[in-house]
Formats: structure tokens, C-alpha cells, sequence
């Protein structure tokens, strides 16, 4: 698993905005997923958490924050380096246990996986 997988990329979030992206529209590298329904910018334990709306029936997926490419305010949108299927393939959100360390261990040890490129796209 990367380290920093839990952590925004250097050039993607300034700490220094205090950025809301609440309600934004999440872009996978194929196609819009949803729009963030929550977004945690703390270090070593940043995430989104995605409400996919009717694209995986209703569902929410967690993202660690490494997948994040790009913010862009003026479009509302945040852009992620997975694929739709990628996504959904994903371990299932679990509301009731997805701030604990054992669920973000599986979603890290998923995530964790696909090669980081460091570009994003």
C-alpha cells in the first residue's frame, strides 16, 4: 500500500484554501460518477466519499484522497485517475465502519493496487 494513498496529491490541494467541494461533480477517467457527498482534508486521512446516484443504484463509494488528479473550482468538479469500473469494483461502502482502520486498510490494500503514475490522467 503507498504511504501517502490517504493524502492529496501536492499539486491538487492547497491547504491554504480550506476548498468545500461538497456537491461537486466527481469525473472518473471514462465518464462523471456522482458528486461528493463528504470530503475530509486531514493529513495522512483524507478521503471523498462519492454518491454515485442512480450510476451503481443509489450507492456511495469511499475514495482515498491519492486518486484525486485535479480540483477545479470554476467547473465544480474533481477529477479522479480510476475508471467507472474501477470504482465500482471497489470494496462496498460501509457507513457504520468507514472511518475505522480496518476498512481503510482493504480499501487502501485495493486502491493500492493500480499503479500511481503521479500524472493522474
Amino acid at each position: 500500500m503507498t504511504p501517502d494513498l490517504w493524502s492529496y496529491p501536492e499539486n491538487v490541494y492547497d491547504t491554504g484554501q480550506n476548498l468545500d467541494v461538497i456537491g461537486y461533480d466527481v469525473e472518473a477517467t471514462d465518464g462523471k460518477i456522482g458528486s461528493v457527498d463528504e470530503a475530509t482534508h486531514e493529513v495522512g486521512q483524507s478521503y471523498i466519499v462519492v454518491d454515485t446516484g442512480p450510476w451503481i443504484f443509489g450507492k456511495k463509494v469511499m475514495l482515498p484522497a491519492r486518486v484525486v488528479t485535479q480540483i477545479d473550482p470554476q467547473e465544480r468538479k474533481v477529477f479522479v485517475s480510476r475508471t467507472k469500473q474501477e470504482i465500482k469494483n471497489a470494496p462496498e461502502f460501509d457507513e457504520s465502519a468507514f472511518k475505522e482502520s480496518a476498512y481503510r486498510d482493504r480499501l487502501g490494500e485495493y486502491y493500492g493496487r493500480f499503479p500511481y503514475t503521479g500524472d493522474g490522467l
